[in-house]
């Protein structure tokens, strides 16, 4: 049985974390044997999930360059260079076989050292609009795995492989599972169930949203499951005394609050629109704005554009939000047209097509 090295770089949230262990896994249950090794930014969450998942982790100072003028910018040049010496030190030691980058402020480095040491390299750009660390390596890369069609704009064309996004496996099968999951969550089955996301870290302004409307949601006959983000947990702990509102800080059983949903907001970072896609429950996105390219807009039009979704801008959430959601759930239609059309999106074989196009390139 064949025993590679594989190097993989991937992190800051949770839509870079989650794809590289995923990518990850299934190489590991096609070649055992294999090491790996992660490398993620020292102070961010990947140093506590990917050791979760069962993988060793080195971690780079780095941090991504602030897109307002601030102090914290001064120290950007330090850490580029003390990140590209690390990681020349981490490769020379390790000696990979391939190195794969889901994305993250280490991803770069990382890459940038793999690729002038001639290791086969994969990229799998997660978002509509890439970022411009990927932009830059995409010239000396081997092969580009994307989610979305037309980003020949930003990539070589020959070098590009449309793959979609690694999703966590439990939720390709939710099909059939909506009263179990609603008796899990002890929901009643005769009031419209809204799922709550704010990405992984949380959202203070969707966490303000519910807050705010939590009067409106009871004349809409809603009773929720809110994913707040444990830095706000406790802020918004106390909602738990209603007997509508389940307040989560992070959910561990996201195939049954899927299953749970009848109808679902969430921000629109790419990991969770391929998720929503293959779950295809109505969604009303509400992208952040505060995010590089303003990349999770772009994603949610790509949905939006098909008739896949809703999306709100924050800055319409006082205008539009109560009109939009009650319209929705007063039409049955409405949410069936919404669910077939993102259904349709749905690319359900994510991490086997990137792991094929790793092994190609152990194979060359």
């Amino acid at each position: 049985m064949k025993k590679y090295r594989i190097i993989l770089s991937g992190g800051g949230t949770g839509g870079h974390i989650y794809p590289a262990i995923s990518i990850a896994n299934e190489l590991k249950s096609r070649y055992p044997e294999s090491e790996f090794l992660f490398v993620g930014a020292r102070d961010k969450m990947e140093m506590e999930k990917v050791p979760l998942a069962g993988y060793k982790i080195e971690g780079l100072w780095i941090s991504g360059l602030q897109r307002k003028l601030t102090l914290k910018n001064l120290s950007f040049p330090l850490k580029l260079v003390s990140s590209l010496l690390k990681s020349k030190r981490i490769i020379n030691q390790f000696q990979p076989d391939v190195a794969i980058g889901t994305g993250g402020f280490a991803s770069g480095p990382l890459l940038q050292m793999a690729i002038s040491k001639r290791i086969p390299s994969l990229i799998q750009e997660q978002n509509s609009y890439p970022g411009i660390t990927n932009k830059l390596l995409s010239r000396k890369a081997d092969r580009i795995c994307v989610a979305y069609d037309g980003l020949e704009k930003f990539f070589p064309k020959e070098k590009l492989v449309k793959t979609g996004n690694p999703v966590r496996q439990d939720i390709l099968h939710i099909d059939g599972k909506s009263i179990q999951a609603k008796d899990d969550f002890k929901l009643k089955h005769n009031k419209i169930t809204l799922l709550v996301l704010g990405g992984s870290l949380g959202s203070a302004r969707i966490n303000a949203l519910i807050e705010d409307k939590m009067e409106f949601f009871q004349t809409q006959n809603v009773q929720i499951i809110w994913q707040c983000g444990k830095l706000y947990f406790n802020l918004y702990r106390g909602y738990n005394e209603h007997e509508n509102v389940q307040v989560h800080a992070f959910l561990n059983k996201m195939d049954l609050a899927y299953a749970a949903a009848d109808i679902i907001i969430s921000r629109a970072g790419a990991s969770s629109v391929s998720e929503l896609c293959i779950v295809g429950k109505p969604v009303i996105f509400i992208p952040s704005p505060n995010v590089a390219e303003d990349h999770q807009t772009k994603n949610a039009l790509s949905i939006v554009e098909k008739g896949g979704a809703i999306m709100i801008k924050e800055q319409d959430l006082e205008i539009d939000f109560e009109n939009k959601f009650s319209q929705l759930v007063a039409s049955q239609d409405k949410q069936k047209e919404l669910s077939e059309n993102i259904r349709s999106l749905a690319l359900e074989n994510a991490t086997n097509d990137i792991v094929n196009e790793v092994e190609k390139l152990l194979n060359t």
